[in-house]
């Protein structure tokens, strides 16, 4: 089992920046890749950004060069770094890690940027 507590979202006007986390805890030892994904109200769930252990990072084309996902290991932590946001990054923005074939996902945090 592996839990995923996220923090950080919160309302942020566009051209702002803001730095999600998410801490993993439970059976780590049996992570390899940790990601962010987000859902807008009436969409689907999509693909952020995500890091593997061995560091190969992978984003959505619509936040290359705005967003990073810097990992801390020894805190168990990967983070969303967001810069220059725009409207239509407004969504709730999900931690997902997977181990030993199975899905975890975290609660969940808000994010909304005005313009």
């Amino acid at each position: 089992q592996v839990q995923l507590v996220e923090s950080g979202g919160g309302l942020v006007q566009a051209g702002g920046s803001l730095r999600l986390s998410c801490v993993a805890s439970g059976s780590i030892f049996s992570i390899n890749a940790m990601g962010w994904y987000r859902q807008a109200p009436g969409k689907q769930r999509e693909l952020v950004a995500k890091r593997t252990t061995g560091g190969t990072t992978i984003y959505a084309d619509s936040v290359k060069a705005r967003f990073t996902i810097p990992r801390d290991n020894a805190k168990n932590t990967v983070y969303l770094q967001m810069n220059s946001l725009k409207p239509e990054d407004t969504a709730v923005y999900y931690c997902n890690t997977v181990s030993l074939g199975r899905q975890y996902w975290g609660q969940g945090t808000q994010v909304t940027v005005s313009s």
